[in-house]
């Protein structure tokens, strides 16, 4: 059996912290900022976790 390949564009998108969490960038932060309140031009800036079963998944493609 061969070795499973990472997937490429999970690997660019999620972190792994040191106690193996999975993190995220938000959505929607990239244009049309312009009539986006700061407030939420600055929570889109955190990075966030996964939902249990997305997790699963890209834990998975990430060949974890």
């Amino acid at each position: 059996m061969p070795k499973m390949k990472t997937h490429s564009g999970a690997k660019k998108r999620v972190k792994v912290t040191g106690s193996g969490r999975l993190r995220r960038g938000k959505a929607f932060g990239s244009h049309l900022l312009e009539h986006k309140s700061s407030a939420r031009k600055r929570r889109l800036h955190r990075d966030t976790d996964f939902s249990p079963g997305h997790e699963k998944q890209v834990k998975r493609l990430l060949g974890m």
